[in-house]
């Protein structure tokens, strides 16, 4: 365990280990700002969204003859279904007298469904090595190649570099959309680009902690670090520390324990800091609270 914690327990799971730390720090940060704009649900539809294309990608795929697990390929294919299950939500919304919850189970349920059903079909195909999709569920990093390590790890610093550019407008409009306008700042817009860093980061996740679990690691980290501050460039740093230590023990533990799944690892320890804040925080924990009705 030890090894595996001081990154010596070999050069692929070295890469492992920085690629899901890299991806913690960018959905605990992007997560902070998903709270605070009050759309921590969202990200759920968009990740049970990916399924269909990551089916429909790898079938695009084989069909020109290609190989149907190029990873670059099935994000393209699970971003297009992704941003139309958006699109679909938001429409529900906006059209009709459904709230956003109703809305988002509805959008879930059907793109998930359909995703089960195109990966159940692509298992008895016979060509472009199937074996492994269903790995998008809830991931898998026993297979994973060092370009697929470099592209999730460098995905994740691009999104924390965009992030730092539009940490102003975010907190604005998170907080006070009217202002912002009058600020000159679109409040729509603004929403747009942080979907857009939803997306990047639902991408990159789904093959690290898979489509199921990929939305743990976006609002818990950010939910305890609510419980340890009120500002909001705080909790972004906080959400992102425990993210990132997160993704830094789960890789680790999987690397050091045979058989044992980085995902789940990896969301364990995220609700493992989530009971710890929930308990000892000062202001917001239970212990502090017990304290300050006491006081």
């Amino acid at each position: 365990m030890f090894e595996a914690l001081l990154l010596q327990s070999g050069y692929n799971a070295t890469l492992v280990t920085l690629g899901a730390a890299a991806l913690g720090l960018a959905t605990g940060a992007v997560g902070s700002f998903l709270f605070l704009r009050r759309r921590s649900l969202v990200p759920d539809a968009m990740a049970h969204a990916t399924l269909p294309g990551v089916g429909i990608a790898f079938l695009v795929m084989v069909a020109m003859g290609g190989e149907g697990r190029f990873l670059p390929g099935l994000l393209l294919g699970a971003g297009c279904t992704s941003l139309l299950g958006l699109w679909v939500l938001q429409g529900l919304v906006r059209g009709t007298r459904l709230p956003e919850d109703a809305a988002i189970g509805a959008v879930l349920s059907v793109f998930y469904g359909a995703g089960i059903v195109l990966l159940t079909y692509i298992q008895g195909l016979g060509a472009g090595r199937q074996a492994g999709l269903e790995g998008f569920l809830l991931g898998s990093t026993a297979g994973m190649l060092r370009a697929d390590v470099y592209l999730i790890a460098g995905g994740g610093i691009v999104v924390l570099l965009a992030l730092l550019a539009l940490r102003r407008a975010l907190v604005m409009v998170a907080f006070d959309p009217g202002y912002a306008r009058v600020m000159g700042l679109r409040p729509e817009w603004v929403d747009l680009a942080l979907m857009a860093l939803v997306l990047a980061v639902v991408l990159l996740g789904i093959r690290v902690v898979g489509a199921i679990l990929v939305v743990a690691l976006l609002i818990t980290p950010a939910v305890c670090a609510r419980m340890w501050t009120d500002r909001a460039g705080v909790m972004a740093v906080i959400a992102a520390a425990i993210g990132g230590l997160a993704g830094y023990g789960g890789a680790a533990v999987s690397a050091a324990v045979p058989g044992v799944p980085t995902g789940p690892v990896i969301v364990a320890l995220c609700f493992a800091v989530f009971l710890g804040s929930a308990l000892i925080a000062p202001r917001h924990g239970l212990i502090g609270r017990m304290r300050g009705g006491r006081g």
